[in-house]
């Protein structure tokens, strides 16, 4: 028999994740949402920090890493769990601040030596440490990291030059490097080979801030996504000693496409966000009134409240099942089932939120109300590490 009732332990985190969210979240995003374009930038950056150490003060962003590290030990079902009821405060913290968090260390726990792992790991839980994974290019179409033909002049630029028993980092960023305003570390992918294709040569390095060389460019400001801290990145000259390679040269695709935490605990921030519109929908309608009775009552009214609640379910079931999978059949989790879930919980996202915005009429566009301001958090899901297009054509080779 199938049981998907959580288990005691994973009720109480749920509900401490719920408890965070409402104490932590919301009046952060309250505050967020009233202030405008002069409020000092640093304000801002502190804040968040708060927020993150708070939430890390908790577990958050260790849940996934092993006790021997100084982890929780949690699976990626628990992170599912407790990365919805964080995006249903709010999206871009949720998958910002915690769910990146939780999952980029893992990258270190599979490829990193067990030196790396200690060090760094070790950091990671100790320090109220901000990290920032550095892929995309502004010149350089992300989905060219999916493409098999074994071109050179395809995928990224950036560089790491051999420099005696080290590298030399050099390149450019795009502007939407998630945390990168914010960021402690980096996690920088970079070609050790230019001549050499992609998939060959394509590598990941552990970059402090502050390092010389490194510069972060000015906070890209999003549709949506108030609380997020994107920005560009430029590498001159950026000179690191070998222990900054995480894994072997080359290694980097291996490592990326065999972590479908990533892209799972994504999915379910924004099973947060179609739940929160949802709720906003359907307040709004008990509440409204035409005809003489509420608009819930309102066959065209009720019927799309009705798919927005099918389609959440669904699109939970199949972010859990991806979770589950993780643990049972990582081969399907990482190439099927992951992109599948992510796609899908950002799709559910985009339609409830243009639901609720039609349910709300003149008042789903203004700022008295979120529904707005949630569709657009749920259109950056989008583009949102790969489109759905690219993340789909990339399922077929293993349908």
């Amino acid at each position: 028999m199938l049981d998907l009732r959580p288990d005691d332990d994973q009720r109480m985190l749920r509900d401490t994740g719920q408890q965070f969210a409402r104490r932590d979240i919301l009046p952060f995003i309250e505050w967020l949402n009233a202030t405008d374009a002069s409020t000092d930038i640093e304000d801002i950056s502190a804040r968040t920090r708060q927020l993150f150490s708070a939430g890390k003060a908790l577990g958050f962003t260790h849940l996934l890493l092993p006790e021997r590290y100084g982890g929780v030990g949690g699976r990626c079902i628990d992170a599912v769990l407790l990365l919805e009821e964080l995006g249903a405060a709010d999206v871009a913290v949720a998958a910002d601040l915690f769910a990146l968090n939780a999952t980029v260390p893992l990258i270190v726990l599979q490829a990193g030596s067990e030196s790396q792992r200690e060090q760094l790991l070790g950091e990671f839980i100790e320090q109220d440490l901000i990290l920032s994974g550095a892929l995309s290019e502004p010149t350089v179409a992300g989905s060219e990291l999916f493409c098999p033909q074994p071109d050179a002049s395809l995928g990224i630029r950036t560089q790491a030059r051999r420099d005696g028993d080290g590298f030399v980092l050099s390149g450019q960023k795009s502007a939407f490097i998630t945390n990168a305003a914010l960021a402690d570390r980096f996690f920088v992918m970079a070609r050790t080979d230019p001549a050499r294709p992609l998939h060959d040569t394509l590598s990941v390095f552990h970059v402090a801030a502050g390092t010389p060389g490194l510069q972060v460019g000015r906070r890209t400001e999003l549709i949506g996504w108030r609380a997020s801290h994107h920005a560009e990145v430029l590498l001159d000259g950026v000179r690191l000693d070998s222990s900054a390679l995480i894994g072997r040269e080359g290694q980097g695709v291996a490592i990326m496409s065999s972590l479908p935490q990533m892209p799972i605990c994504l999915a379910a921030c924004f099973l947060g966000l179609a739940r929160t519109t949802l709720q906003t929908a359907l307040e709004y309608a008990r509440e409204r009134r035409s005809w003489g009775k509420p608009i819930i009552e309102h066959q065209a009214v009720g019927l799309k409240l009705a798919d927005m609640r099918a389609e959440l379910d669904a699109a939970r079931l199949m972010v859990w099942d991806a979770a589950l999978a993780v643990d049972t059949d990582p081969q399907a989790a990482a190439t099927l089932k992951a992109p599948a879930a992510k796609t899908m919980a950002v799709d559910v996202a985009i339609r409830n939120s243009q639901r609720a915005v039609e349910i709300l009429g003149a008042y789903g566009v203004t700022r008295e109300y979120p529904a707005g301001r949630l569709m657009n958090d749920a259109w950056v899901g989008y583009a949102c590490d790969f489109t759905r297009d690219m993340l789909r054509l990339g399922m077929v080779p293993f349908l």
